[in-house]
């Protein structure tokens, strides 16, 4: 498996992913009413950069990193990651993470910061624990789960 810069030719692939992920309704506040368009700005319009996880011309993940904030918060990186249900447990979130940790440094952050980890997301809240996050925040019944109704949302940072 290789991570690299996400092309116009991996859009299909993550538009899908992202589809699926938001029309489950359990790990991001986008959600199946979410425009190609909208997504597609996130993913890849700058200062976003998007990467794809891909094995055997396949793509199993993805992840973008951009400033959390304009101007004087923009040392801090902010990031989203997806992976396809069938790649899920193999560790690629994790693989991913660490690759876009160190994408962020070689950018020019000083620190990573994920404005909504949802609570129940319990691999996603261990997989940046792993990776040195701190929950700095917590915000009370902040995601309407599609199962579960309104549960917690972290905020979660870590310098680097």
């Amino acid at each position: 498996m290789t991570i690299r810069p996400a092309t116009a030719a991996d859009w299909p692939a993550v538009w899908e992913l992202f589809r699926a992920v938001c029309a489950a309704g359990d790990a991001y506040a986008y959600d199946e009413a979410t425009s190609e368009d909208t997504a597609c700005k996130l993913w890849f319009e700058p200062p976003s950069v998007g990467y794809v996880a891909v094995e055997n011309g396949q793509v199993l993940g993805t992840y973008f990193l951009r400033p959390n904030q304009p101007g004087r918060g923009s040392h801090v990186a902010n990031g989203g990651y997806m992976v396809t249900e069938a790649a899920r447990g193999r560790g690629l979130a994790s693989t991913m993470c660490a690759h876009s940790i160190e994408t962020a440094k070689q950018l020019g952050y000083r620190a990573m910061q994920f404005n909504f980890v949802v609570s129940t997301n319990e691999a996603a809240v261990r997989t940046w624990r792993k990776h040195g996050f701190e929950v700095a925040a917590t915000l009370p019944g902040a995601f309407r789960h599609q199962t579960l109704g309104y549960v917690d949302v972290y905020v979660m940072f870590r310098a680097l």
